[in-house]
């Protein structure tokens, strides 16, 4: 089962949890005080740089006449689309610049270059992912309806299908997205009213209209008797930006180390508790200055986390006093190479196509999976374990310097050990 215990599983205390809340609260009024001059010259230029890259886009692929011409449109179009879907749209309907009281960035007013209408987005997303990160059976960006990607979920004969259900997700994103919020299931269930969901569906038919006329009927009815290259490069943009959106994504929520909670943990949930789910949840993923840009600086899922509604531009600062948190309570700061945390995540999705009874690890125990109970330690062990354990119990009385934290990252690092001795 998942996580139901979160102070357990991260071996911390209730003070612990506390004093990392405070910890993290002052971090952010630190930045909140910060906000400014530069922050607001970052959005600027990214926002002139898009449209540049857009326009510069429409009027190579306006007149094209050869396959480089499209190829060099569809790369213009796809890049501009990219960065209006990662680091404009998805952080400015964040809330992240309504600070500066601009109604043009205001998350209240951005409507963004995809099929999803806005509101939809910010209630599924904002509201239900943000507030119930990975919780099995509230947070429905948990395999998004579609995938099993936690043990926690039971099997049933429609995951055999998942190798296919993945790719099909994958390009095309932003359907997935926009038909989130719906809940078109539980309409034709009976378990959504109609006077809720028909002015959703009028909103989202209106939505996916506009789209379509603009990428599929008005840009390339400009092209004359090139509209059908034209519309081929829209649709190639849209999927190309549809592919890295999900990377993305997926590589923030399910890699090896992104735990998973159960409703009964969000029961008297404190601020400190709520900021450990954020941390223990989500994943990060290495990247220079261009990918971070490139992916909405959502290769730093775990401040973004921590702090949706904080500037991106401002994460990797972040992210350095996030670390050296980390290290203080001894908690896994989960990171690693793009194409690392995408094959965790593409393995767990490939091995959850199966029952439970043909899988070696545990609901409690697996690499995509696991409870506060992993750690329990047998019989069996523990005479294996006395010299790691002693040495620890020196560590945390101030035995061989300053008194540290034994948390998570220890009982994993502990657990491994006890698994070599085993072996």
């Amino acid at each position: 089962m998942a996580i139901t215990d979160i102070n357990a599983y991260a071996h911390l205390t209730d003070d612990d949890v506390a004093a990392l809340g405070a910890d993290l609260d002052a971090l952010r009024r630190r930045v909140e005080t910060d906000r400014g001059v530069r922050d607001a010259t970052y959005l600027r230029r990214t926002i002139l740089a898009q449209r540049v890259l857009e326009a510069a886009g429409r009027l190579v692929l306006w007149n094209n006449r050869s396959r480089l011409e499209w190829v060099m449109g569809t790369a213009l179009l796809s890049t501009a689309k990219i960065i209006e879907n990662m680091e404009l749209g998805h952080n400015v309907m964040h809330g992240q610049w309504d600070w500066m009281n601009d109604p043009e960035v205001h998350s209240t007013s951005w409507e963004w270059d995809m099929v999803c209408a806005a509101p939809h987005w910010k209630h599924s997303h904002n509201y239900v992912h943000h507030k119930y990160t990975n919780v099995v059976g509230m947070d429905h960006d948990v395999g998004y309806r579609l995938l099993r990607v936690t043990r926690d979920e039971p099997w049933t004969p429609k995951h055999i299908a998942q190798p296919v259900a993945n790719l099909i997700l994958a390009a095309t994103f932003e359907w997935g997205i926009a038909l989130h919020d719906l809940e078109l299931k539980e309409v034709v269930m009976g378990n959504k009213p109609w006077s809720v969901a028909k002015p959703q569906l009028k909103d989202f038919l209106a939505k996916v209209g506009k789209q379509l006329v603009k990428d599929y009927a008005l840009f390339p009815a400009l092209s004359g008797r090139r509209a059908a290259r034209t519309m081929s490069a829209n649709l190639a943009a849209n999927v190309a930006r549809n592919l890295w959106a999900y990377v993305v994504i997926f590589c923030g929520h399910f890699p090896d180390g992104a735990e998973k909670f159960t409703v009964e943990s969000l029961q008297d949930e404190t601020p400190g508790q709520w900021y450990l789910r954020q941390m223990l949840g989500t994943a990060n993923f290495r990247a220079g200055t261009a990918m971070a840009f490139m992916s909405g600086n959502l290769c730093y899922q775990i401040e973004h986390h921590l702090f949706p509604d904080l500037p991106s531009n401002r994460y990797a600062e972040m992210s350095v006093e996030i670390q050296r948190l980390c290290a203080e309570y001894d908690l896994p700061y989960t990171t690693g190479s793009l194409g690392r945390q995408y094959w965790q995540t593409l393995r767990t999705i490939m091995k959850l196509t199966l029952p439970d009874r043909f899988l070696t690890a545990t609901a409690d125990d697996a690499p995509e999976t696991a409870s506060e109970r992993r750690f329990a330690v047998t019989a069996q062990f523990e005479g294996a374990v006395d010299a790691v354990a002693q040495r620890m119990e020196g560590l945390r009385s101030g035995e061989f310097g300053p008194r540290v934290r034994r948390g998570l990252k220890t009982a994993i690092a502990e657990r491994r050990s006890r698994r070599r001795v085993a072996v």
